[in-house]
């Protein structure tokens, strides 16, 4: 795996340096947001870590924030890890819309950072994507984002798309409302709310057309759920 590191406290830089390279990773570091721009542009690297408050950009208008808006603009999709002193909710929220994939808050231990930048690193590139999914009779064009079953066009709100996309991606496969939280909302904690159980039930309505045609989501007790075919 290929990182650049784009922190501008040189103790935090060099510790994230060092444990990279003794797990076997390449690892590049730009210590201004400036030289960050540059590297990551023409770098090909698989992940960047990058810091929210850097210095060096101020020429270009630019924060961390932009920063990684300016890169996802070029077309980088190398996914971006924010790792930051910023904690609060809103702070996490600006940082994944903004671009991010995941986001950490200091001081940060170095064995979930690693199993973090892993776990990005493992998804696969966008070209890779099937543009249509399909389970059953039920199909969703990821390019025209439409779903429809049977031939019947489903009306869907942004994140219930975003929802049933996730289901389909994992087809057959028990998900958990915890892995539902990360992958659909980007939450990497809790909320304390029903907002999965919510849309869950939204979804499962339109799916299955008020019960007209055979439910596709089901709940596994103890679980979570799993979006399957009906049975034969």
């Amino acid at each position: 795996m290929k990182v650049l590191v784009i922190e501008d406290d040189a103790e935090t830089a060099a510790y994230i340096m060092r444990g990279l390279r003794e797990h076997g990773h390449v690892a590049d570091h730009a210590a201004d947001g400036r030289d960050g721009l540059f590297m990551a542009v023409g770098g090909g690297h698989d992940v960047l870590i990058v810091d929210r408050m850097l210095p060096g950009l101020d020429g270009l208008g630019l924060d961390g924030l932009g920063l990684v808006r300016t890169l996802r603009s070029a077309k980088v999709r190398a996914p971006v890890l924010f790792l930051t002193a910023l904690r609060g909710v809103g702070d996490r929220v600006e940082g994944l819309e903004a671009g991010g994939d995941d986001y950490m808050v200091k001081p940060f231990a170095f064995a979930e950072l690693l199993a973090r930048l892993n776990a990005l690193a493992r998804r696969p590139p966008l070209s890779d994507t099937p543009s249509v999914l399909r389970t059953a009779d039920l199909e969703l064009d990821l390019l025209k984002r439409t779903a429809t079953r049977g031939g019947v066009r489903i009306e869907l709100q942004p994140r219930e798309f975003s929802l049933l996309e996730f289901l389909m991606r994992h087809a057959e496969r028990v998900v958990t409302r915890t892995m539902l939280l990360e992958g659909v909302w980007d939450f990497h904690f809790d909320p304390k709310t029903n907002i999965v159980e919510t849309h869950i039930s939204r979804l499962r309505g339109k799916l299955s057309r008020g019960g007209r045609d055979p439910e596709l989501i089901h709940t596994v007790r103890g679980s979570g759920y799993v979006l399957r075919a009906p049975a034969a």
